[in-house]
């Protein structure tokens, strides 16, 4: 499953992660920057079929408005690390691959 990093993460993280998370770009390499407003995020990710990771509910309360796609992963470790979120996106490997699988829009993480 492709993810599209929101601008609260770290542009950083998509390079740390490894081989198995080849699928993960930051708005930034799609020219999306600070002032891109999420509306415009979402219709992006839900054309080219990119799941959105947050850390904020802007996108939760989009997703269960609109539902899905695009599907949303929204990390709940409020100010972390660019490391810290790195560690807790490897920790949850299976779960973000079962969740690309399954029916469900929306997945939170610790």
């Amino acid at each position: 499953m492709k993810q599209i990093l929101d601008n609260n993460i770290s542009h950083s993280v998509a390079s740390l992660l490894d081989a198995s998370f080849n699928e993960f770009k930051h708005v930034s390499f799609f020219g999306l920057n600070q002032n891109t407003d999420d509306s415009t995020i979402w219709n992006f990710a839900k054309k080219q079929n990119y799941c959105i990771l947050t850390k904020y509910n802007d996108f939760e309360a989009l997703s269960r408005l609109l539902g899905c796609p695009p599907k949303v992963i929204q990390l709940i470790c409020g100010n972390k690390s660019t490391k810290e979120i790195t560690d807790i996106l490897k920790q949850n490997l299976e779960a973000i691959h079962q969740f690309g699988k399954d029916e469900n829009c929306l997945l939170f993480l610790l």
